[in-house]
């Protein structure tokens, strides 16, 4: 059986209460009777994109367990590849940050879905290709994430700026039985649906929750709750290949 916790959206820097609810959440990971397979934090690290927030969710960002950060359209990938990932200082690092967690059990392959200076989001061509590479690799259970999700949400405020071009990602995907899931964020609420024939599960938020138009958030104004406390998600993936998955608040 194969456990991992998936959260998103910490958004370090975008109120004074980011870091302490993102501190929460990893103690609560960190104290847990079990070995996670990995835990996986799908994008929107930093609010503004600043190398001290970066130096911030780096600290908060630390686990006993195998962990696999990616960035989300609010991530500058110079800072997020030079502080997060160690990256050379004199390198801008503006291609794609695509990174690949391999454990004994199952592959965890983080996808950079981000297009700079936007909030929506694509995958590019090299994405794509280096995708492929990583499914061909390996006959193991392969989750793959990142942080716009691929489909309508119903929320137009949302639905505006999700993935954009999504058919190449699901031909890609389509047929391939080693795909356990495609898990995502960006949405600040948790959701369940199907992408390419596989199931596609969005993160709640860290930092915020997304009321949705008939809870009235219809506006941006209206749209995130920052009372609600955070919200991460444990999906099980069990040795006859059903995937299960619990959401747990953390106060």
């Amino acid at each position: 059986m194969i456990v991992i916790a998936h959260l998103s959206d910490v958004h370090i820097g975008a109120t004074a209460e980011t870091a302490t609810r993102t501190a929460a959440v990893m103690r609560f990971l960190d104290a847990l009777p079990y070995d996670l397979d990995a835990v996986l934090v799908t994008g929107d690290i930093a609010d503004h994109g600043l190398a001290e927030e970066y130096e911030t969710a780096a600290k908060l960002l630390a686990s006993r367990h195998p962990i696999l950060v990616g960035p989300g359209n609010h991530d500058v990938r110079a800072e997020f590849r030079r502080v997060l990932l160690g990256g050379d200082p004199g390198d801008p690092g503006d291609g794609p940050v695509n990174q690949v967690l391999r454990t004994e059990r199952a592959v965890y392959a983080m996808c950079d879905s981000s297009i700079p200076g936007e909030s929506s989001g694509r995958l590019e061509d090299e994405t794509l290709a280096w995708l492929e590479t990583v499914l061909d690799g390996t006959d193991l259970p392969v989750f793959v994430a990142f942080h716009h999700p691929p489909v309508t949400l119903h929320s137009p405020m949302l639905d505006g700026i999700r993935l954009h071009r999504a058919e190449p990602l699901e031909s890609l995907l389509a047929g391939r039985r080693n795909v356990a899931a495609v898990l995502t964020g960006h949405a600040h609420t948790a959701a369940a649906t199907t992408f390419a024939g596989r199931p596609l599960l969005v993160a709640g938020g860290v930092v915020s929750t997304l009321r949705l138009p008939w809870e009235g958030g219809t506006g941006w104004d209206a749209c995130l709750d920052y009372a609600l406390p955070p919200l991460i998600s444990f999906h099980v993936l069990d040795d006859e290949g059903r995937l299960t998955t619990h959401h747990r608040v953390v106060p």
